[in-house]
């Protein structure tokens, strides 16, 4: 062993000395051996609970140098970039260069530094799509966001629609299909999923999809990624259908009741929900004296004539109802 090397060795070994003794230090007092310590951050010291010994002075605080009291506030003063989303092709994680054409001061950018940026932003959105799964992704979740907004489903539905996607997509379900279509069915699936009062031909015309191919897209999601489907409730249409049509609350609370009990005699099995909850509210106009036709109800609730008076006359003779 030479002495260069063992000089080496000697120096390591106070290292690890020094390592272990600080470490010591944090675990347990060095007067009494108390593993009761306290840290005060505001301060910066650590304290033995029992004995009241200062350990250390410095202590290093990991947590942002502003302080913010509304979330608002903490939202607005945060650096971090926006959480990964499944909405989004490549979740979010690349680069995105705005079209703002002006500087950090609020000045306008000379012409030659806005031709610069139109070039560099042309490029980053090419390159954000390598693959064809990259730009069928892309196209889809462009989709996905124009028919979110159509139908206004809430932001946790939007993403449930998106995962839905990318494992069809896994799957080589999207293969031979229209994208408009597997997006929608996604769409629908997530809405039955979460209970969302979506009906199936709502989701249809925003989509610009003919209603058969969206319905056959998800009867395949069904099928081939095993997914189970809650039955749908009417009672989740009751408010839907009363805002169309302008309803009072109170008729509501008794469409509501009339659901219920119908639930608990089981007369909507097998039924379609929005015709039974467009019955169950033209039960609850007449016994509560508010003008609604057949017509006006069925209108909102995007059913025929024909079967709010059939899912009427249903439940009138199974629950009993006086005329």
């Amino acid at each position: 062993m030479t002495l260069l090397h063992m000089i080496e060795t000697e120096k390591m070994e106070k290292r690890k000395k020094v390592a272990r003794s600080q470490q010591t230090l944090r675990d347990k007092c060095p007067e009494c051996a108390s593993v009761n310590l306290i840290h005060d951050y505001d301060t910066g010291e650590a304290v033995c609970g029992d004995c009241g010994l200062v350990l250390y002075e410095q202590m290093m605080d990991k947590g942002p140098e502003w302080r913010a009291f509304t979330q608002e506030e903490k939202a607005s003063r945060s650096r971090v970039g926006m959480p990964t989303s499944y909405s989004v092709h490549d979740k979010g994680l690349s680069t995105a260069i705005s079209q703002v054409d002006r500087d950090a001061f609020g000045r306008k950018l000379p012409l030659s530094t806005r031709l610069q940026m139109w070039r560099l932003r042309k490029w980053q959105i090419r390159s954000r799509a390598h693959s064809s799964v990259d730009r069928n992704l892309a196209q889809a979740m462009a989709e996905l966001d124009r028919l979110s907004d159509k139908v206004y489903i809430p932001r946790p539905i939007k993403e449930k629609a998106a995962v839905i996607y990318r494992k069809a997509l896994d799957k080589s379900l999207v293969r031979g299909r229209s994208i408009a279509a597997i997006t929608a069915a996604a769409v629908y699936a997530a809405c039955r999923g979460s209970g969302t009062p979506r009906a199936l031909h709502e989701i249809a015309e925003a989509s610009l999809v003919d209603k058969k191919d969206v319905a056959r897209c998800y009867r395949l999601l069904i099928r081939e990624l095993d997914m189970h489907m809650p039955i749908a409730d009417p009672l989740t249409y009751v408010s839907k259908i009363a805002e169309r049509t302008g309803i009072s609350g109170k008729t509501q609370g008794i469409a509501i009741q009339i659901l219920r009990e119908a639930r608990n005699k089981r007369a909507t099995a097998g039924k379609d929900p929005m015709g039974l909850a467009a019955a169950a509210l033209y039960i609850a106009c007449l016994q509560n004296s508010e003008k609604k036709t057949q017509k006006d109800i069925a209108e909102a609730a995007g059913v025929t004539e024909v079967t709010v008076r059939n899912r009427y006359k249903t439940l009138k003779r199974q629950l009993k109802l006086a005329d």
